[in-house]
């Protein structure tokens, strides 16, 4: 009886300190594929993901260049300049012209009101610096503000966002809060005038 509880009992020690050496063993080769690799990865996609998504078409102020206007890939994805106060948009007549741009593609007039496009920087104040990806993921799906404030207003293509792959998603998400952080607070949006009122 009691060498059969010492088998046993050796047995057990026998098959933990296996298992023990096999999962030192195995590491290793598991942990190849570090966090940081992954990270590096989806910093990658993301960052492609942005670039055929056009957002920076909006969310980089334009600049005049050699060729005309382009980004100023110097201020990438600051959003509308804080410095840039934008005069009221000039009254557009009834007609096929509903809309207005600013000449640096971050401020949008029309029937919704002004729109402004956001800094997606991770500065924590003025930027997604305090976001997390659940807040990121549930504006793109909603089409609100943190996934529970206002609607995304134009130009922002929402109905696009929205049908955007989670790891797509993730991927986004990542490589902007691997930019580094720009303190540019931009203004909120403005609601549209009363009926009848002149802009």
């Amino acid at each position: 009886m009691n060498r059969n509880r010492f088998n046993v009992s050796f047995l057990a020690l026998t098959v933990v300190m296996s298992t023990t050496v096999l999962v030192r063993a195995v590491s290793p080769a598991l942990t190849d594929i570090t966090p940081a690799a992954n990270d590096a990865a989806m910093i990658e996609r993301g960052a492609y993901l942005v670039e055929i998504m056009a957002c920076h078409d909006c969310h980089t102020p334009w600049k005049v260049g050699p060729n005309g206007p382009e980004p100023d890939m110097s201020r990438a994805l600051t959003g509308h300049p804080s410095d840039m106060v934008m005069p009221a948009p000039p009254r557009v007549p009834d007609g096929p012209w509903v809309w207005v741009g600013a000449g640096t593609n971050t401020a949008f007039a029309g029937p919704w009101g002004v729109s402004f496009t956001a800094n997606l920087t991770p500065d924590k104040e003025t930027g997604l610096g305090d976001w997390t990806y659940d807040m990121f993921i549930q504006t793109m799906k909603t089409r609100r503000h943190q996934g529970k404030g206002r609607p995304l207003l134009p130009p922002m293509p929402a109905q696009i966002i929205a049908a955007t792959t989670e790891e797509d998603s993730r991927a986004i998400f990542a490589y902007l809060q691997s930019l580094k952080p720009v303190r540019n607070r931009v203004p909120a949006p403005i609601d549209p005038p009363d009926a009848g009122g002149a802009q």
